[in-house]
């Protein structure tokens, strides 16, 4: 028996993927809308990079289903209790990396322990040696000679894996084609293989297989090894940075939502209207500009950090009260990080308001309103677009900035700014531990260029200009 819980990013999460959806829906039925689209897809650098978001996605929406177990019942107990610890369908699907905890560091793919013990042998004499893992490896036998082979056959069977998924989806790939084009599914495939289709089916079927051989290799080699090895307490570090996706996630996409309304209503008002009005927005973005972001965030997050402290009572699980701080973060970050995109759409917006057809708009008598909304709304979209996926970016590679110095999120949030924060003090230790570091590196590295490659194709098929 489980107890669904809502934290407040689960909601937020979920309304995002809802608007995204009718925004979708809509899209389809706007022949304007559908055109930009159409070309973003049809590129080999969007697709592929499509594919890695939608996976980070993938992922970050499953560990945003939470849940509470129930505890075994004592006796003659009639009320269900349930465990204090929240979890998510992500912690179900990663199985033993969740539980499988060594006792301090261990490097990647290690039988035995990364730094040397003290033990007393049966002659009652002390040796420093470095103890076998209590997961790791644990299924050889000998691990000095069975190592090696044990890897390579998990890998030849994730690749062998990869071929029979890949070849499925392929199939029905191109019986979908062949159905379209009307044509035998052998020249669809060809068509496919060869780059001769209307999309780039043989990048994306590259880039899907890249990302299924991934996926298969982590499933494979998790359930006896540490790929990533563990850190001080012994934790999967793949684990932890599986689980970092939706704190990045969260940060980019909540922080762009609160981020946006201000930058697109006050930029366009400076730009259209100018006098008193565009006064006071210069003012007012001018003025947060002059503060610096670090200390306000910080004082921010203090000051929430102290309120959660003095309301214990309401908050159930630990697990809510960092995800209250986690959202705090992101109203603040949004708060202070509109003030560029707006003085872009406010320069862009004195142009457009001179162009002749808002100029005769204007003469006719169409509302301010209207104008705003109708002319030159669809015009800043690009702006917007490419402003929103660059700023993605930039939040994702902040929080871990933040989480360095301390004013990030929660320290019992998981999360590739904390990854590196502990990592910091790992690469001083002699032996050094490097592999902390490199898992959030990784993971983090692949999401921001996925994200800054698609935003360069959304740029070019949503500018206008480029368009004409």
């Amino acid at each position: 028996m489980i107890q669904p819980v809502i934290l407040w990013t689960d909601a937020l999460v979920f309304a995002l993927v809802a608007v995204v959806t009718i925004f979708a829906v809509y899209a389809r039925k706007k022949e304007h809308l559908r055109a930009p689209w159409r070309q973003v897809v049809r590129s080999r650098m969007a697709m592929a990079s499509l594919v890695v978001l939608s996976a980070y996605t993938v992922t970050g929406l499953l560990d945003s289903l939470h849940f509470r177990e129930a505890l075994p019942s004592q006796d003659a107990q009639q009320e269900v209790q349930y465990s204090g610890n929240v979890l998510s369908v992500l912690d179900l699907l990663l199985g033993p990396m969740r539980y499988q905890d060594e006792k301090t560091y261990s490097a990647p793919f290690a039988t035995h322990l990364y730094t040397k013990e003290t033990v007393v042998g049966e002659d009652g004499e002390s040796m420093r040696v470095t103890p076998r893992l209590k997961y790791g490896g644990a299924h050889l036998a000998d691990p000095q000679a069975d190592r090696t082979a044990d890897i390579v056959e998990r890998l030849v069977i994730s690749l062998l894996q990869t071929l029979i998924v890949m070849l499925a989806v392929g199939l029905l790939l191109a019986l979908r084609l062949a159905r379209k084009r009307n044509v035998a599914v052998s020249a669809a495939l060809r068509m496919m293989l060869m780059g001769r289709a209307e999309l780039p089916w043989r990048t994306t079927l590259g880039a899907l297989t890249v990302l299924t051989l991934v996926m298969l290799l982590i499933a494979n080699f998790s359930a006896a090894w540490h790929v990533f090895g563990t850190d001080k307490v012994g934790k999967d570090v793949l684990y932890q940075a599986i689980k970092s996706i939706r704190t990045g996630l969260v940060i980019g996409t909540l922080t762009t939502l609160v981020m946006l309304p201000f930058a697109v209503s006050l930029g366009m008002m400076a730009g259209y209207f100018r006098g008193w009005v565009d006064d006071v927005i210069q003012y007012l973005y001018t003025t947060l500009n002059s503060i610096p972001a670090v200390l306000l965030i910080a004082a921010a997050v203090l000051m929430m950090q102290v309120y959660i402290a003095n309301h214990p009572e309401l908050f159930e699980t630990m697990a809510e009260r960092a995800d209250l701080r986690l959202l705090f973060l992101c109203l603040i970050l949004g708060i202070t990080s509109w003030t560029g995109l707006c003085r872009l759409l406010r320069g862009e917006t004195l142009k457009l308001r001179e162009l002749d057809y808002v100029q005769a708009a204007t003469a006719f008598g169409v509302s301010r309103a209207t104008i705003l909304v109708r002319h030159l709304l669809p015009n800043l979209v690009h702006l917007v677009l490419i402003a929103v996926v660059i700023d993605f970016s930039g939040l994702v590679l902040a929080e871990a900035v933040l989480s360095y110095v301390g004013v990030g999120v929660d320290p019992t949030t998981m999360s590739w700014g904390n990854m590196i924060n502990t990592a910091r003090l790992e690469m001083a230790r002699e032996p050094m531990v490097w592999w902390s570091l490199l898992a959030a590196f990784t993971f983090m590295f692949t999401l921001v260029l996925a994200a800054n490659l698609f935003s360069d194709v959304v740029r070019d098929a949503f500018d206008p200009r480029l368009r004409r």
